[in-house]
């Protein structure tokens, strides 16, 4: 028999999520979006449940993000709407980070390995977010011509001075000292103490259970270069940014203009553009609405087909990106990423706003 993707349990205060694709990084599918926010929803009206837990099957990682192979298939077909099986997907996804977000009970998600994309939406929004000395944090999706998603630019927008900027732009993996530093964390437990966390929340709130598990979070590498990060990403547009980067003293700078100019020019393009304006967005339900819009628009792009091809599917490393240049995209391919859905719009609302 085959085992479910996600395990669901509830006993002594818990109501326990357990990601269980460990052969893929628990890499997740339109059905365990709709698993998981199922048993959120169940659990946030029952008193038996004190405080929700989430974490990953296997050694690997907590989540690796979305199955992108499938969303190669739909975009490589043809299916490039709100109507296709990705668009569902990503409808679903994002309603499950909104819910994260404003979820009224404790909700501890422990970021062991890798978390990646996807799993950033299912552990970033949470109220008690744990690194350990294993987690290797990030946002690749440039790297495969796709644009930063999940409220991904919500949590990016929101670290300190212009480090997300650079996350973003270069894919950059965060140690769980970033991560913390960055605000997609809040605490750091070691492996070895996570099974008496684990022991202690069947009996303590959540608030003391991880206060007597955690301890001081490693040092933050990216904080220490943040000096040349807020000079160089502060500019107004990527090839700005890189000019900056090539031009600074920094060799950890030179390093960084050499990994955005192998991204995707569209999408790093477009990921500039929803950075800047999820920075100024109050809400994570509105920056999601508008992730929503520009998901939609990647799905139909060249770019998206051709960097899960080469990252995934094919793993030649070699993408062909088109516009091939930052100097080739013009303000126009940009502005269709954020055109209107019309009636097909994600639509969610801030909750304090309902009347």
């Amino acid at each position: 028999m085959t085992e479910p993707e996600v395990l669901l349990e509830q006993r002594d205060g818990l109501g326990w999520i357990t990601l269980n694709r460990p052969r893929a990084i628990n890499a997740l599918n339109h059905a365990m979006v709709t698993t998981i926010t199922d048993a959120l929803r169940a659990w946030a009206d029952n008193d038996a449940v004190r405080t929700v837990v989430v974490t990953g099957a296997g050694e690997r990682g907590l989540c690796a993000g979305g199955d992108i192979v499938a969303i190669h298939d739909d975009a490589k077909s043809g299916a490039t709407n709100t109507d296709s099986a990705t668009g569902r997907f990503w409808r679903d996804e994002y309603i499950l980070n909104a819910l994260i977000g404003r979820y009224p009970k404790p909700y501890v998600v422990v970021m062991d390995g890798i978390v990646m994309g996807g799993g950033v939406g299912l552990s970033g929004h949470g109220s008690h977010r744990i690194v350990t000395e294993r987690s290797t944090i990030g946002m690749p999706e440039v790297g495969i011509g796709f644009v930063p998603d999940v409220g991904g630019t919500y949590l990016l927008t929101r670290a300190p001075g212009e480090i997300g900027t650079h996350i973003a732009l270069t894919c950059a993996r965060m140690s769980p000292g970033d991560a913390i530093a960055a605000g997609f964390a809040d605490y750091f437990v070691a492996t070895e103490h996570l099974p008496a966390l684990f022991d202690t929340l069947r009996s303590e709130s959540a608030e003391v259970a991880v206060a007597k598990c955690a301890t001081d979070a490693p040092e933050s590498t990216l904080i220490a270069h943040q000096e040349w990060i807020d000079a160089c990403y502060s500019a107004d547009s990527v090839p700005e940014i890189v000019t900056r980067l090539r031009a600074h003293e920094s060799p950890q700078a030179h390093a960084a203009a050499t990994e955005i100019l192998a991204k995707s020019p569209i999408a790093l393009e477009a990921t500039l553009r929803s950075l800047r304006s999820a920075r100024t967005t109050p809400s994570l339900e509105a920056v999601l609405n508008e992730e929503y819009r520009v998901s939609i628009a990647s799905l139909a792009s060249l770019d998206l087909v051709e960097g899960i091809r080469a990252q995934v599917i094919d793993k030649d490393r070699n993408p062909q990106w088109s516009p091939a240049t930052l100097a080739d995209v013009t303000r126009a391919q940009v502005d269709v990423y954020f055109a209107g859905l019309g009636d097909r719009e994600l639509g969610l609302v801030t909750p304090e706003v309902v009347r």
